[in-house]
């Protein structure tokens, strides 16, 4: 590889710029964020919360297990953090697989602080 000698001119007027243009990039905001929570009933059956918890936030037994017991104490649970869009899906599928059960089972939404 032939290497060439960099000549700069003296001319002001000359396409030869020296100077350094830093170019700054907007900063992109990060999409909001949305918890999906349950919600407990008197009704649904632990078993199928269970369930619902591995089969549509890919749990494990032990951990959908725990949750359960949160939502059944304390009357709710957050069940993940996701993207408006994953998040919206989410709860749709939940309602959605509870109400084909027979079940009131509740699945909503809220923005992440």
């Amino acid at each position: 590889m032939q290497h060439l000698p960099l000549i700069m001119s003296d001319d002001p007027s000359s396409d030869d710029d020296a100077s350094v243009l830093v170019q700054t990039r907007p900063k992109t905001k990060r999409p909001p964020m949305y918890k999906v929570l349950l919600l407990n009933d008197d009704f649904t059956p632990m078993e199928f919360v269970v369930h619902v918890l591995e089969r549509f936030f890919g749990l494990n037994h032990a951990q959908a297990f725990e949750i359960m017991l949160v939502v059944h104490k304390k009357g709710v649970a957050v069940v993940g953090v996701f993207s408006h869009e994953i998040a919206e899906t989410k709860v749709g599928q939940v309602m959605d697989f509870a109400r084909r059960h027979q079940h009131p089972l509740q699945c909503t939404m809220e923005k992440e602080d």
